[in-house]
């Protein structure tokens, strides 16, 4: 009978938990640990020279200069076993009357990275008892100034520690904020390409909607109204297609300037000679002076008006749209009626309003949008002529 030994997932050679024993290791402080063990080896050597009243560095002295650092090792994953830990050979050195020195320093550094990692009480402690330990193997008994001298300095290394840890606590959270801030543009962006492309794309495709099915019932008894349908789809889709082009080269170059000015309230006549091929006539009127916009409420004024006529020609029975635009003090106010009644999801209905609504309140304006008590149905936008969007960064998203 033959047995068949099943390997083991890593081949057998057991590289995977090798491989883990070495990622673990390469983790640790090392670079950190040798500076503090050399500096405490070399120091102290060159400072046993000055103090022969105290026994000299042997093996046991140097053991424990080392033994010092090598706790450190273990301060990320175990602080407060390497601050007492430190803390304790510290205290053994100086009890072997070996003499003073940079003996101090693993103990320190001990402490102050278990204050930066948040466990205070542990380097508090550490500290107490170096100090208690301090007057404990003292040569003599220390005066009162000696003594709080002594402490003085760990309290100061303890005050450090504690302003690291804030700063790199402050560091933190400014660098969370960025990052939040970062992601709530990204959103906006990702908000507003889409609002534009929605805005471009249902006007436009409305149009050749409406102008294709015109094109297709006179296909055979009227060709030359069917040749008139098939030129407005041609100019449709290429203004679409340009409108669409600039977002699209906008995003592919950042910061690039835009080819083209933005669409504004200027180009009414063009929306609504759009508006005519689709079979809706718009009526106008202005009160007021009329005045310049900024670019960004130009632009959203005539996303409103666009989007309010698109939702006319696809969901009312209305042949007639009137456009008021009323220039008051400090305020635009667009309003735009048809008669009804609603023949799709209603007027206004779907991502149309919500894009009109979100356009507004982007600079501080309205939009109501609902049904007449005559059947019709209304949109009311508001949109102040201050420059709330001048105030703000100017976005080329919004520049399209």
């Amino acid at each position: 009978m033959t047995i068949h030994r099943a390997a083991p997932p890593d081949g057998g050679t057991g590289e995977s938990g090798r491989g883990r024993l070495t990622a673990a290791l390469a983790a640790l402080p090392w670079p950190s640990t040798a500076a503090v063990a050399l500096v405490q080896l070399v120091g102290s050597g060159f400072a046993a020279h000055g103090q022969p009243d105290r026994a000299g560095l042997d093996a046991v002295a140097q053991l424990l200069l080392v033994a010092g650092p090598l706790l450190l090792l273990a301060r990320r994953a175990l602080p407060r076993i390497a601050v007492f830990g430190c803390v304790a050979v510290t205290v053994v050195y100086l009890a072997l009357d070996h003499p003073y020195g940079p003996v101090f320093l693993s103990a320190v550094v001990a402490a102050g990275h278990a204050v930066t990692a948040g466990h205070r009480r542990a380097a508090v402690g550490g500290m107490l008892l170096l100090w208690a330990g301090l007057l404990i193997t003292a040569d003599r008994p220390l005066d009162w100034g000696e003594a709080v001298a002594a402490g003085a300095w760990m309290v100061a290394v303890l005050a450090i520690s504690e302003l690291v840890r804030i700063r790199r606590a402050q560091r933190a959270a400014e660098q969370a904020e960025q990052a939040a801030a970062e992601r709530r543009r990204a959103d906006e962006e990702r908000l507003r390409i889409a609002r534009e492309l929605h805005d471009v794309l249902a006007h436009s495709i409305s149009v050749i909607n409406v102008q294709a099915g015109m094109g297709l019932a006179l296909l055979d008894s009227d060709p030359e109204q069917t040749r008139a349908a098939l030129t407005t789809i041609r100019s449709a889709s290429r203004e679409a297609l340009g409108e669409v082009r600039q977002v699209l080269d906008t995003l592919r170059a950042s910061g690039a300037a835009p080819r083209a000015p933005a669409p504004g309230l200027d180009r009414l006549p063009d929306l609504a000679e759009q508006a005519a091929h689709a079979g809706l006539r718009v009526e106008t009127s202005t009160e007021g002076t009329p005045a310049p916009l900024p670019p960004g409420a130009d632009l959203a004024a005539f996303r409103i008006v666009q989007e309010a006529l698109t939702n006319i020609v696809r969901h009312s029975g209305s042949r007639t749209a009137r456009l008021r635009l009323r220039y008051a003090p400090g305020l635009l106010d667009i309003r735009i009626d048809d008669d009804g009644p609603a023949t799709g999801a209603g007027a206004g209905g779907g991502n149309g309003l919500v894009g009109m609504r979100e356009r507004a309140a982007a600079l501080g304006g309205t939009v109501t949008a609902g049904p007449r008590p005559d059947g019709g149905f209304r949109v009311d936008a508001r949109l102040p002529r201050a420059a709330r969007d001048q105030a703000s960064p100017p976005d080329l998203r919004e520049t399209m």
